[in-house]
């Protein structure tokens, strides 16, 4: 298991670049609330941490993790420096699950391709409510932490390339 020794929720402060300048898009799935808001929580808080200003930080809901991509290109024509897409899809009893899982990872990675504003993808695929538990501030740590880290060294990738 990729997080079995690792907690998502672990950085080095110094080495993240400075974010007080940076606007940032988060898109929220509202399938799975239980788990997208503590994503959103872990995400939030950790941009607050680093000197990002609540008023630089825009949040839209969308109903689905499937609805991501779409909520994620319009968000980045909202003048963001990075958007983090948060979602959790977790395994049911149809093939569902395979069909939303690929749909989503596949457009935001079409996004990510063919736009300038990069795409944090926060979006858990696990097998049960309790790995997603884990991974959303669980003994996992919070991924939304992570996914904002990664947000924050991509939009200064971006300014700076």
């Amino acid at each position: 298991m990729a997080t079995a020794n690792k907690n998502l929720s672990d950085y080095d402060k110094a080495s993240i670049p400075n974010a007080n300048k940076f606007r940032f898009g988060i898109v929220v799935s509202e399938w799975n609330d239980i788990i997208t808001e503590k994503l959103f929580e872990g995400a939030y808080n950790t941009l607050i941490e680093q000197g990002v200003l609540p008023n630089n930080i825009i949040r839209w809901n969308v109903p689905g993790s499937f609805e991501l991509i779409y909520g994620c290109k319009k968000m980045q024509e909202q003048m963001v420096n990075a958007v983090i897409a948060i979602g959790s899809v977790i395994q049911g009893e149809t093939k569902h699950f395979d069909f939303v899982c690929e749909a989503v990872s596949q457009g935001i990675k079409d996004l990510n391709v063919n736009r300038e504003t990069p795409i944090i993808f926060c979006v858990l695929t696990d097998n049960t409510m309790q790995q997603a538990q884990d991974r959303a501030g669980g003994k996992h740590g919070n991924k939304g932490t992570e996914a904002a880290i990664a947000a924050i060294k991509m939009a200064a990738l971006r300014k700076n390339s």
